[in-house]
């Protein structure tokens, strides 16, 4: 049986819709202060799209930005993986949508819901791909308009979320990244179907599909309980990435940059101080863009390039928890 080949991030490119909701705009809206979110949450301010832009749309724009980094064609792209729960319909799948958008001629691909694990589930299935061989190029994107199924009266819920889109290029590693130790290295996913109950989106689906009284009854909006998913989401993340360095034989100093998903500034503090990870090397830019669900990494991983906390050759760990309960982390190499 012919060995596996490594995959690794080519590139990366992101995207976020130019218009701002800002913590003042909220305390004009819901009963809610700067000061209560700041403090709660994290967040200050959050992008949100215009009304008609929908997620392939923000997905467009971050695939075209990490192309352009890559020097690549779209006709060059095999595939096309887009984790999201913000599709633009139920069917066809937002990655179809986006082939034909980014006019990747050839490709096919398919939509992962996993909620705010979304992209690290659609990173591995990508690099499935590469490693086994079947494809050399895979687009892996994470996006979400969350803005579209967000109740604005609800004060629990509309402070904490935006709309963005990240992308990366997966390929095979070339024996020089493979002598570096470069790419992806491991993962770990797992689900908790019990969590079903905690965040969810009720109506829309087959169980209950869209009627006046879902829609009297906001069910297809965002109904989350805080309190488990905090607890649950600070116990996964840490658990599981105490798990995946101690399979790897890798202490956590090693690290040079811990990526989680960015849904409350304490859940991310909690975590980092579980394990023992050093304040300067945890990627926190909650404050900037909210929980944007699956772009939430992508988008950290931007920010962490920008930051200087993210170079060719470093540690990288990247963990989230989401809906469901999905958990999810990956351990790689930073190749460019």
């Amino acid at each position: 049986m012919p060995s596996l080949r490594r995959a690794k991030i080519s590139a990366l490119g992101t995207y976020v819709p130019p218009r701002l909701l800002t913590n003042a705009d909220l305390e004009k809206m819901v009963d809610t202060t700067d000061q209560w979110i700041t403090e709660r949450v994290g967040i200050r301010e959050r992008h949100i799209v215009e009304k008609g832009v929908a997620t392939s749309d923000l997905a467009l724009e971050a695939a075209r930005v990490c192309l352009r980094e890559r020097g690549a064609a779209p006709e060059s792209v095999e595939a096309i993986i887009v984790g999201t729960v913000t599709p633009d319909m139920a069917f066809p799948s937002t990655a179809c949508l986006l082939q034909y958008k980014l006019g990747a001629k050839g490709a096919w691909g398919f939509d992962v819901s996993a909620a705010c694990s979304g992209f690290v589930y659609a990173l591995q299935a990508g690099a499935q791909l590469v490693q086994t061989g079947a494809h050399d190029r895979v687009l892996v994107i994470g996006a979400d308009v969350m803005s579209s199924i967000i109740d604005y009266t609800d004060r629990a819920t509309c402070i904490i979320f935006g709309d963005g889109a990240g992308a990366v290029l997966l390929e095979p590693c070339t024996p020089a990244d493979e002598a570096e130790g470069l790419g992806l290295l491991d993962f770990i996913h797992e689900v908790d179907g019990s969590g079903g109950c905690s965040l969810n989106m009720p109506a829309g689906g087959s169980l209950n599909p869209a009627t006046h009284q879902t829609v009297d009854r906001k069910m297809h909006f965002v109904h989350q309980d805080g309190q488990a998913v905090f607890k649950y989401a600070v116990r996964k993340m840490a658990e599981a990435s105490e798990r995946i360095l101690e399979r790897n034989n890798i202490a956590g100093g090693k690290v040079r940059c811990f990526v989680p998903h960015q849904a409350n500034r304490r859940i991310i503090t909690a975590t980092a101080d579980r394990l023992k990870m050093p304040a300067d090397r945890v990627i926190i830019n909650i404050d900037r863009y909210g929980n944007t669900t699956a772009a939430t990494i992508p988008l950290a991983m931007q920010t962490a390039r920008e930051e200087g906390k993210l170079k060719k050759g470093d540690l990288c760990l990247l963990a989230a928890v989401g809906a469901g309960f999905t958990v999810g982390v990956t351990l790689l190499r930073w190749a460019c």
